[in-house]
């Protein structure tokens, strides 16, 4: 029996990139996992149920920053799957972002960001705690990144976005703890996702000093993060909360 038997999560940003690694990772271990994104996740979920076993996931399209969809989503994962036990924010525009100066960045772009990778959690949250509260408890799991503590030139809006889901991560499990709902981030350092392949604005600014500041000094890959997706989702996590899991091979050392 996996870890996750049992359990039903929602994976934002579920169907492409470290996503949807994230998302086939909770059904290897047991989940059913309904993917939601701006991107059409069904071919995912069916390759998910051929793995995993039918009804094991689901897909459906939302944008996180629009809280009409997000409310949706939330009614549509519980009337599937009667329930939801973890919650995974990982949608989030990066990927897409060119370096920009910041005395160059469009507000209108500033503000698109913020709705996506802080507002996103924010609307998920507050449309999904309720039901874990009632059902007196649930995982949330955030994800930041690495530069939230590194910092990273010509990405600010993106940067900043990442420090505020830190902050967000330990205010949030202040008020959820006394309802048995644990909420942790994992901030990945540099992951060689297809996502990330596509841009090589990013990968030709970071990829050499990253590696030169890990302790372990290779690249990092989606695998290199489901272990301890799985452990913050899983009952191995019961007594963890509020803290930040950096996994980048000990760039971030703390």
């Amino acid at each position: 029996m996996g870890k996750l038997e049992g359990r039903t999560a929602i994976v934002t940003g579920g169907a492409r990139g470290i996503g949807a690694h994230y998302s086939r990772a909770l059904a290897a271990a047991g989940a059913r996992v309904m993917i939601a994104d701006i991107a059409d996740g069904s071919a995912l979920a069916a390759e998910i149920e051929t793995a995993c076993g039918a009804g094991s996931a689901a897909s459906a399209t939302c944008d996180v920053s629009d809280e009409a969809q997000v409310a949706r989503l939330a009614a549509g994962a519980i009337a599937r799957f009667g329930g939801i036990d973890i919650l995974v924010n990982n949608a989030a525009l990066y990927s897409s972002l060119p370096p920009v100066r910041c005395t160059e960045i469009d507000v209108a772009l500033w503000d698109q960001v913020m709705a996506v990778n802080v507002r996103g959690p924010f609307l998920m949250v507050k449309h999904v705690a309720p039901h874990m509260i009632a059902r007196k408890g649930g995982k949330v799991i955030n994800i930041a990144s690495g530069t939230a503590y590194k910092g990273l030139p010509d990405f600010l809006h993106y940067v900043t976005s990442k420090g505020a889901i830190v902050a967000f991560t330990r205010a949030l499990s202040r008020e959820l703890g006394a309802h048995n709902v644990c909420v942790n981030t994992l901030a990945p350092g540099l992951i060689l996702s297809d996502t990330g392949l596509a841009n090589a604005a990013h990968l030709d600014q970071t990829r050499a000093p990253v590696i030169a500041s890990r302790a372990i000094k290779r690249d990092g890959y989606p695998a290199d993060l489901l272990g301890a997706l799985v452990f913050l989702a899983s009952a191995d996590s019961d007594f963890v909360t509020g803290q930040t899991i950096a996994v980048d091979g000990g760039s971030v050392n703390t």
